[in-house]
């Protein structure tokens, strides 16, 4: 073999220093750009189950306050109609027009706060409670339970504090 032939033999066999510096380069510059997408995919995944969960409990109140609206479930003198407690819409209440007094449920479980940082805190502790009579500017726990907010810190993609949605 003539040495021209012998040395293209051996460049052609594998890649120089040069070669494989610049492909692991480029391979780190579009590992930085997945990362921060992938970081953002996954909050906007998260803040979209905080919207169904929220969703999901205000439903869930709201067909409680139908149903004691409509007689169905026990309401006491002066009592705004609302639900005593995010565990009464899943243990259910009497149905006050069954003569068996089935349980009347709103909710399958209480859906966690996907915001929620801590695993040992139970699902339905992880949620802020609002009463009826409480302002909604400054939320208070109360008697009943008019709404729910997330107590995650923190601001949404949207620019809106997790507590105010």
């Amino acid at each position: 073999m003539a040495p021209t032939a012998a040395r293209a033999l051996r460049r052609a066999a594998g890649f120089t220093l040069v070669e494989l510096l610049v492909s692991v380069a480029i391979i780190g510059v579009l590992a930085s750009m997945v990362l921060p997408m992938a970081e953002v995919t996954i909050r906007r995944q998260r803040e979209a189950d905080l919207r169904g969960a929220l969703r999901e409990i205000r439903r869930g109140i709201d067909a409680y306050k139908a149903a004691s609206d409509a007689g169905l479930v026990d309401r006491r003198a002066l009592r705004s109609g609302y639900p005593p407690s995010l565990r009464a819409l899943v243990q259910g209440v009497p149905n006050q027009r069954d003569p068996n007094g089935a349980p009347m449920r709103f909710l399958r479980r209480i859906p966690r706060d996907p915001m929620a940082q801590d695993a040992q805190v139970p699902d339905e502790d992880t949620w802020g409670l609002r009463s009826y009579l409480s302002p909604h500017e400054a939320p208070r726990v109360g008697e009943d339970v008019f709404d729910v907010y997330s107590r995650a810190p923190g601001v949404g993609i949207n620019g809106i504090a997790y507590r105010q949605w």
